[in-house]
């Protein structure tokens, strides 16, 4: 029950302060990654192998061995600054609720400024309904990448796993770029957040599909997800869309070219109103996860104290 709680406080704490404006964990892991592949880069998987572990493994051991050495409240206390530090459900909010409100207003411009900030695609040469769909898309893949891999982890491996989750997942955004660069060297990194989001990410697809168009959503995991690259984000944002009964995916520009990409979702073109339900249903999802955490412990430890 004291993890279950954590996870409630972590997720309290997120919602009244938001991440850290100065000087955030993550900014200064940035750093020192940034360090590390300066010293150890090669193209070669297993220098970029030996990287990771370097950047990661000694503050995924670090942590553990803080915890270890605490008092019940310094644990207590400590796991819940760990996973708050480790999640970004309000700051899906900040970044996506601007594209929402612009689009709202009819002021493409500012909505098109605001997803650029979400995303990596050229926005300059979207039109509204695409820009909806940028934002949309976003939310729903980064609520399984910045919220609920982390409250996997948490929940299976406690503040430890939070850390390992959200530095593996930092890396990957830093090195898993299929570039000349990175294509050897961010291979590992790429390949590990793989298998930390394979579990969370088919979690969060079925919380998705569970909190709205249930058999829309599995339909479209099943038939659309294969088709996309990713093998995690596949199933989340196709089950997303899904459940929001709305159409994503399709081309999209990078560096001033159209690229092809499956499509998601079916239904209504996205609007102003897709991203504003995507972030209510990834705070619904949210609440269902905490009250099964919660729930689960207290059947536990009810039966253990029995």
């Amino acid at each position: 029950m004291s993890s279950a709680l954590a996870m409630l406080a972590a997720v309290l704490l997120d919602s009244a302060l938001g991440e850290p404006r100065r000087a955030h964990p993550l900014v200064m892991f940035g750093k020192l990654a940034g360090t590390i592949e300066m010293r150890l880069h090669a193209d070669r998987r297993l220098a970029g192998l030996g990287a990771w572990c370097l950047a990661v493994l000694p503050l995924v051991a670090l942590t553990w061995w803080v915890l270890s050495m605490a008092t019940w409240w310094l644990w207590w206390t400590c796991s819940v600054v760990a996973l708050y530090l480790a999640i970004g459900h309000r700051s899906l909010g900040e970044h996506a609720q601007p594209v929402a409100d612009a689009l709202a207003a009819g002021d493409l411009d500012v909505a098109r400024a605001s997803v650029g900030r979400m995303v990596s695609r050229d926005t300059a040469l979207l039109d509204a309904s695409q820009v909806a769909a940028a934002a949309t898309e976003s939310v729903l893949e980064n609520g399984s990448d910045a919220v609920f891999g982390a409250l996997f982890w948490f929940a299976l491996l406690g503040a430890p796993g939070a850390v390992l989750y959200r530095l593996a997942n930092t890396l990957d955004a830093m090195w898993g770029y299929r570039t000349p660069r990175y294509e050897r060297f961010g291979w590992a990194a790429a390949r590990i957040d793989d298998v930390l989001n394979f579990v969370p990410a088919r979690l969060t697809a079925l919380s998705y599909a569970v909190l709205g168009h249930t058999a829309c959503a599995l339909r479209c995991w099943r038939r659309q997800a294969p088709q996309w690259d990713s093998p995690n984000a596949g199933p989340v944002m196709a089950a997303g869309a899904g459940a929001l009964r709305v159409k994503l995916g399709g081309a999209a520009p990078y560096h001033g070219v159209w690229e092809a990409r499956p499509e998601l979702g079916e239904g209504a073109m996205p609007d102003a109103g897709s991203i504003t339900r995507a972030l209510r249903l990834v705070r619904h999802a949210v609440v269902l996860w905490l009250v099964l955490v919660i729930l689960l412990a207290w059947i536990v430890g009810g039966g253990a104290h029995a």
